[in-house]
């Protein structure tokens, strides 16, 4: 079944969006299932800016790198210690165009969800290690974090050497140290997928509070993936999945691409998956492919839409929204690096009652929305 209720949700976002409350009163276009309405923070937005003049050791030239030059973007969010942390990718001035910079991924911490003070240097970047030939020269990229059951931390981010695209995880006890494990998809199928483009791993979690912990469904793991369309895959120790294949023992696609919507062009994955009673709730990007697509979004923007699956079986869909619930408006996310407009979500806490959305602008800065309980 999917809903239609495209341009009432996106003027519900907008009429929120232009400065009124954090979150605005639900709506009939508001389906019962969905988080939100979100509404985004002018006031603080963006949150995060480059810093042109902050320096990191680079391991792999030996020199001195403005780590965090041009760009700042594409965040990851979890609550520890009463704060939100935000990891988010951040790109030198080592080329130009888009991709042809070198990324890392730096950490920024809050106490009240919206305003940041960064680390000085990266937590996460290509380093002289056995992921150096999968990470060198284009960096560390677009990160998503889950809590796991004995309070560490697993990270999904994507590898890129400019050449091939992977999705990859790292786990850390206090956010700053990382243990790098490699591509996900490295052992599976006898290697099969280990050369394949992959990014953008969101797993599916439950809530304790303020915690979105990794879950397990009849004892397996689950993570939604993908660029172009949306996967799924199974795993036992959270850094080793197996994709859930089709009758030709390829990716089995979940989430497809429509004509005519705002995710014409592409589906990607969106921040970590939340268990509720209604369902699955995944949050996922879609790319607009023309103007003859949704109205609310600009020919190639990136903006985003939310869907349902059934918490017992992750691959069964269940609802989509039929347009977007959040879209590029604001100078932030329509000027920048990617000129056609961003909002791409990846981030996503709940604290201090409510629900903080963290995006990336342009391919430029981090933004927030928000959204009551």
């Amino acid at each position: 079944m999917i809903i239609k209720h495209t341009a009432a949700l996106c003027a519900v976002v907008l009429a929120a969006a232009l400065g009124h409350a954090a979150a605005a009163p639900a709506s009939p276009s508001q389906a019962s299932w969905m988080l939100g309405p979100f509404a985004k923070a002018d006031g603080a937005n963006p949150i995060l800016k480059p810093s042109p003049d902050t320096l990191f050791d680079c391991p792999m030239t030996k020199t001195k790198i403005a780590w965090e030059h041009d760009h700042v973007f594409n965040p990851a969010a979890v609550v520890r210690g009463g704060k939100v942390y935000i990891l988010y990718r951040s790109e030198d001035n080592s080329g130009d165009g888009i991709g042809n910079h070198t990324s890392r991924i730096g950490l920024a911490e809050s106490k009240d969800g919206l305003h940041f003070t960064k680390r000085p240097t990266p937590v996460l970047f290509p380093d002289e290690d056995d992921q150096k030939s999968n990470e060198w020269t284009g960096g560390c990229e677009d990160p998503r974090i889950v809590e796991t059951d004995d309070g560490g931390y697993l990270l999904t981010y994507t590898q890129w050497n400019r050449r091939t695209a992977r999705l990859a995880s790292a786990t850390s006890r206090d956010l700053i140290h990382w243990t790098k494990h490699g591509p996900v998809l490295a052992k599976t199928c006898n290697g099969k997928f280990l050369d394949v483009y992959c990014k953008s791993g969101a797993v599916v979690t439950r809530r304790k509070g303020d915690h979105l912990i990794a879950a397990k469904i009849d004892g397996k793991y689950w993570m939604y993936f993908g660029e172009g369309a949306v996967y799924a895959a199974t795993s036992t120790n959270l850094t080793d999945w197996d994709p859930v294949l089709d009758d030709r023992g390829e990716w089995k696609p979940l989430l497809k691409t429509r004509a005519g919507h705002f995710d014409s062009a592409l589906a990607e994955s969106g921040p970590p998956a939340v268990i509720t009673d209604k369902g699955i709730v995944f949050l996922y990007n879609g790319k607009n492919a023309d103007a003859n697509g949704d109205p609310t979004a600009h020919p190639g923007a990136y903006s985003g839409g939310q869907a349902l699956f059934d918490a017992h079986d992750p691959t069964q869909l269940i609802e989509r929204t039929d347009g977007c619930f959040i879209t590029p408006e604001r100078p932030y996310e329509t000027s920048g690096q990617y000129a056609a407009g961003t909002v791409f979500i990846e981030g996503l806490v709940h604290f201090k009652k409510k629900w903080f959305l963290y995006y990336g602008t342009a391919d430029s800065f981090v933004a927030a929305a928000v959204a009551s309980e």
